[in-house]
């Protein structure tokens, strides 16, 4: 018996990711995700769609529907060798796909990409956009670019290990002696980098631009769910793998009475949604 699958495709600038369900007998079982690299959409569409039936060993006749998501699915304007393509709205798949991997009912979903967009997601209706942040991972680049001469993540976290905030970042006892946010004036942050140390070393910099871009999500997260009578924020995309991000968020929970989440594959929260969308069952 052939199988019955619901492919999912992400189509970022440079990056693909790709997922699936298979709905044989009655079952949606997900297919491992996973992402490619390439110097263009197509390029990496085909890329992503040639590995991920290889590695998964699925037939074209084993392919039900493509359901395209993200920035540039644009540029898909003909089907994918020849099998039905849906384009789908990205928030709608933010909402489904932080829903899935959380299994909860209802949350603030923040999808932690170039910026961060945050959606309102109940099971059984359609997730509603909030808006959201230009703060995300194009801010981390850029900053560490600019103040570093490093734009790889993984040599940035690398470096960022060895920083020290206290070099860069002014926290609220810097400034009064009075427990403001009882048991946490000596964490919380008056000011990003408003406390920067002639002494501060680029790995103290390298941690102050990481805390700056997960504080800033964390607190326009915070706003959010209060604003919705809610505690539990979802956080997927490429940014929820850096290593500190559960540290902050960490620190964040604690701080407002939060429960943020980072669930296992949250970096294809996105994909996932998008292939969910085409699951009628």
């Amino acid at each position: 018996m052939s199988s019955r699958v619901i492919i999912g495709i992400d189509v970022g600038g440079s990056t693909t990711k790709i997922g699936g369900f298979d709905l044989s007998d009655g079952k949606r079982q997900l297919i491992e995700p996973l992402f490619v690299r390439a110097t263009d959409p197509i390029t990496s569409i085909y890329g992503a769609f040639g590995k991920f039936t290889d590695q998964n060993n699925l037939a074209l006749s084993d392919i039900e529907k493509v359901m395209i998501t993200g920035v540039g699915s644009s540029y898909v304007t003909k089907p994918i060798y020849s099998l039905p393509c849906e384009v789908t709205e990205e928030f709608r798949c933010i909402g489904l796909g932080g829903l899935y991997l959380s299994g909860l009912d209802r949350a603030i979903v923040a999808s932690l990409g170039t910026g961060t967009a945050l959606v309102h997601a109940r099971r059984g209706m359609e997730p509603e956009y909030l808006g959201g942040t230009g703060v995300g991972g194009g801010t981390l680049l850029g900053l560490s670019k600019k103040m570093l001469g490093m734009d790889n993540i993984e040599h940035i976290e690398a470096l960022a290990k060895d920083g020290d905030l206290s070099h860069i970042d002014l926290k609220i006892n810097d400034l009064t002696k009075a427990d403001i946010v009882p048991g946490f004036s000596d964490t919380m942050t008056a000011s990003n980098f408003g406390n920067v140390s002639d002494i501060a070393t680029k790995a103290d910099i390298a941690l102050g631009v990481i805390n700056l871009v997960f504080e800033t999500i964390g607190m326009v997260s915070v706003f959010a769910a209060r604003n919705h009578g809610l505690t539990d924020v979802v956080l997927t995309g490429n940014l929820t793998t850096v290593e500190r991000a559960p540290e902050v968020f960490g620190t964040l929970n604690k701080m407002f009475h939060m429960n943020f989440i980072i669930p296992k594959r949250s970096q294809f929260g996105t994909v996932i949604g998008a292939a969910l969308s085409g699951c009628t069952e």
